[in-house]
């Protein structure tokens, strides 16, 4: 194994646990927001309104993937459909007040719990390399290596 394959490896084992952790920590109703509904309302907030086969490509699914997650949400009254203006065939799928609302109260939650839990188990100067490498992994997170899965999609905060 390489030491790029080595580092890839303890990257994503570390992600991967970061992110259960925030999941498990996240109270309340606000758990009822998925991954998947929270990185598509904070792709909606980031890029505007997307239609199906661009959000589904951006998270790597087939559009018929999202059908469950977009109609939940739309229930909810997180996300409506539009027209697109361009191709009235179309339909782009837009965040509303309820969806900016629900994102900003799982983020708030989850960055408290972070926050917390870094300030009690780092150093500052610890707390300084994480925030530097939260950067460098948003690079990589951004970076088309030659294949079909750079999407740039944004984060889910």
């Amino acid at each position: 194994m390489t030491e790029a394959t080595q580092t890839a490896e303890s990257v994503r084992w570390a992600v991967s646990r970061l992110s259960s952790r925030l999941r498990a920590e996240q109270p309340g109703e606000d758990r009822t927001l998925s991954r998947l509904a929270a990185s598509v309302l904070a792709n909606l907030r980031h890029s505007g309104p997307l239609t199906v086969s661009v959000l589904a490509a951006i998270e790597g699914l087939q559009p018929q993937s999202l059908t469950r997650v977009l109609n939940a949400l739309e229930a909810e009254g997180r996300v409506a459909r539009r027209p697109d203006e361009r191709d009235r065939r179309a339909q782009r799928i837009v965040i509303t007040e309820a969806g900016h609302a629900a994102l900003r109260g799982h983020v708030r939650d989850g960055n408290r719990w972070l926050a917390r839990a870094m300030d009690t188990a780092l150093t500052p100067a610890e707390q300084e390399i994480v925030r530097v490498a939260a950067g460098l992994l948003l690079q990589v997170a951004e970076h088309d290596a030659g294949d079909d899965h750079g999407t740039g999609a944004a984060p889910p905060w």
